[in-house]
């Protein structure tokens, strides 16, 4: 950090937001948030509890705000969307995770695309009380789960929280998108013109941001969205290095927008790196698949481990995220 530090005043860069000091500040400011965000049961379909989570938060929260958002949750389902001021942008946070889903017998189905080795620990509920199992895979290749009784056909498991800290680093499950979320939601204390969009079902195929497009563009004229999700360390992705900045995975959002977008990134002088991937997407496919002509960008932090009990974020580069995201709600 030091030395990103030194580099910028090198380049004359005023640094305009203060670096998030994660070994001065305790961890209820930090850690604590990001720990509870990821232990909520919401895999796509049942994010009831993440909103429930993310308005008794804003409610809690939000005296201590330069501006006190409007809460809007009516006709759009389990997501929620939050105006502050005068907004010309929306950041857009997916709040569900993958899981896995009992079908019968002891088998599973996945939700969405989590990783499945045999071993990893899976909890939930049904009618009979809670449940701490494991996952096996059978000779089929095919997940199914190890418990005292049988486990109600619908019931939704998802991995058991083991959140680990370090100096450098956090690991959890479900960091995608929890991570995501708490970068919103820390956005949220000083933002005073924007429209903060959490979103449902992205890890299962989408369906919310339609509408939720149409509300953005149709009710509050906004034409231009941040994607804030994690994405991956590849070999040109790396832990450390600041946030990434997606040119393009599966989708290819319009270069004008995103050289805008890597130019503001250069003069506010925050670590970023620059993403090229074939595959994977975001809640930027719906924005993208529209029918409004939006503009959007995907901007998150990289974590080894995708989509099992074990991912692993570089404390720098939430810092770095977070940092570029107040930023870019100022300048764009």
């Amino acid at each position: 950090m030091q030395e990103h530090l030194k580099a910028a005043n090198a380049k004359g860069v005023k640094t305009l937001f203060p670096r998030v000091c994660f070994r001065q500040v305790k961890n209820e400011s930090f850690m604590e948030l990001l720990k509870k965000l990821c232990q909520i049961h919401a895999p796509s379909g049942n994010e009831a509890a993440m909103k429930a989570f993310i308005i008794d938060y804003v409610n809690i929260n939000q005296k201590s705000w330069k501006v006190k958002p409007d809460i809007i949750t009516e006709d759009i389902q389990d997501c929620v969307v939050l105006k502050f001021g005068t907004p010309r942008t929306a950041v857009f946070a997916h709040l569900d995770s993958i899981g896995f889903m009992v079908r019968y017998q002891d088998q599973l189905v996945p939700i969405g695309g989590p990783d499945a080795e045999t071993g990893y620990r899976l909890v939930g509920e049904d009618t009979l009380g809670p449940i701490d199992c494991e996952l096996w895979i059978d000779d089929d290749n095919m997940p199914r789960y190890k418990f005292g009784r049988a486990i109600a056909t619908g019931t939704e498991l998802v991995f058991k929280c083991d959140f680990r800290e370090t100096k450098h680093y956090v690991q959890s499950c479900y960091l995608d998108n929890r991570l995501g979320v708490y970068n919103t939601l820390k956005l949220a204390e000083t933002l005073e013109d924007g429209l903060l969009v959490f979103s449902c079902w992205e890890e299962h195929g989408g369906g919310s941001v339609p509408y939720l497009v149409k509300m953005m563009v149709e009710k509050y004229q906004i034409k231009q969205a941040l994607v804030s999700d994690i994405t991956w360390v590849t070999e040109g992705v790396m832990h450390g290095k600041g946030v990434a900045i997606s040119i393009r995975d599966r989708s290819i959002p319009r270069r004008q927008f995103v050289n805008k977008i890597i130019a503001l990134a250069e003069e506010s002088g925050i670590d970023y790196q620059l993403e090229v991937e074939g595959t994977g997407g975001s809640d930027g496919r719906e924005i993208h698949a529209s029918p409004y002509p939006v503009d959007w960008c995907f901007i998150g932090a990289p974590e080894a481990e995708v989509h099992s009990p074990n991912e692993k974020v570089h404390k720098h580069d939430i810092d770095s995220m977070l940092r570029l995201y107040q930023w870019l709600l100022l300048k764009l």
